[in-house]
């Protein structure tokens, strides 16, 4: 997440598709670069498992936290055009609902269902939708991201606290006899989880009308910035543990979710609900974009699919080079 863009001059964009390919690896390689620098520091060891669940950990309980709050702060709802977001809602809402319903409700399917869903709209769609559409692009963008978070981390830890929480009652059989304990249970725990409930402080903050002063937003802003590299690092470090070939068919059928289908779906709902333009494009290029960091950490978090994750973050990094390609390609103009 970022600021709302600051007002600029008129600046022609990106002609397509002749710098496409620059366009397109402008975003990606950085990416790339952190995780083949986690990669490296995993192969000399200089980090174990143990630190880097240490760091996962202070990913996820400090910087997610504060990342979360900062931008969703800046959020004025009346100011958002709602029909790219609400499109968007339905597209991970029906991707999201079907890994469950065909994987079921427990832990692993929640954490794949939030890899096929959950982009890296941060480190690769601010400063591809920037170069390829500016300003105006990145205003429709600032619509889909804060409920891009807030629906997809609300409802993935949701789902993973109450796969938990029903785990934790199948030795206990008057539990599972009152599901609705664990399902309440579970949502008191989801609600003051670290992701839901500073979304919710943000957005509660902003429509006050007041501003964070300046001794508290710039740490805030630092510590905001450090979430996203620490966590492509901390992929690459696990993916020195682990084997892409033994997780590859896991990771495919992951990437096959996020790199194709939802791409395709929001082509297809944002045409059936009549939108046209720069909004439906640049919903489409977030919608294509590859598998977001924070999947890995709550894989971390909750113990499960640790190493599919982590080869479904970087196989779906490098075919976003392609299936990213061809939707600027297709979309740009």
């Amino acid at each position: 997440m970022a600021d709302n863009p600051e007002p600029e001059t008129f600046r022609p964009a990106c002609t397509i598709p002749a710098c496409m390919n620059h366009v397109v690896l402008s975003a990606l390689l950085p990416v790339m670069a952190l995780i083949l620098l986690g990669l490296g520091i995993g192969r000399a060891r200089w980090l174990g498992p143990d630190m880097v669940r240490r760091l996962s950990t202070l990913a996820f309980m400090v910087l997610t936290p504060i990342l979360l709050f900062r931008s969703m702060s800046r959020v004025h709802v009346e100011q958002l055009d709602l029909l790219p977001a609400l499109v968007y809602a339905l597209v991970l809402a029906l991707v999201f609902g079907g890994v469950l319903y065909v994987q079921g409700v427990n832990r692993r399917a929640g954490v794949v269902a939030m890899a096929a869903t959950y982009g890296n709209s941060v480190l690769i769609g601010i400063p591809l939708i920037d170069l390829v559409w500016g300003s105006t692009g990145l205003v429709t963008l600032f619509t889909l991201i804060p409920l891009h978070s807030l629906l997809l981390l609300t409802t993935a830890t949701v789902v993973l606290e109450f796969a938990v929480a029903r785990d934790h009652a199948a030795a206990r059989p008057e539990l599972v006899a009152r599901l609705w304990v664990v399902a309440l249970r579970s949502l008191r725990k989801a609600l003051i989880h670290p992701v839901p409930l500073p979304i919710i402080a943000g957005l509660l903050f902003a429509q006050t009308g007041l501003v964070l002063p300046a001794w508290i937003d710039t740490p805030m802003f630092w510590l905001g910035k450090a979430f996203g590299p620490l966590a492509l690092i901390l992929v690459g470090v696990s993916l020195a543990s682990s084997y892409v070939g033994r997780h590859l068919r896991g990771a495919l059928a992951i990437c096959l979710l996020k790199n194709l289908l939802v791409p395709v779906l929001a082509c297809v709902l944002g045409w059936g609900f009549g939108m046209s333009g720069q909004p439906l494009a640049v919903m489409i290029v977030m919608a294509a974009l590859p598998v977001g960091a924070n999947a890995f950490l709550f894989s971390q978090r909750y113990g499960v699919a640790q190493e599919t994750i982590t080869a479904s973050i970087a196989v779906s990094t490098a075919l976003s080079a392609f299936t990213v390609s061809l939707a600027v390609l297709l979309l740009g103009g």
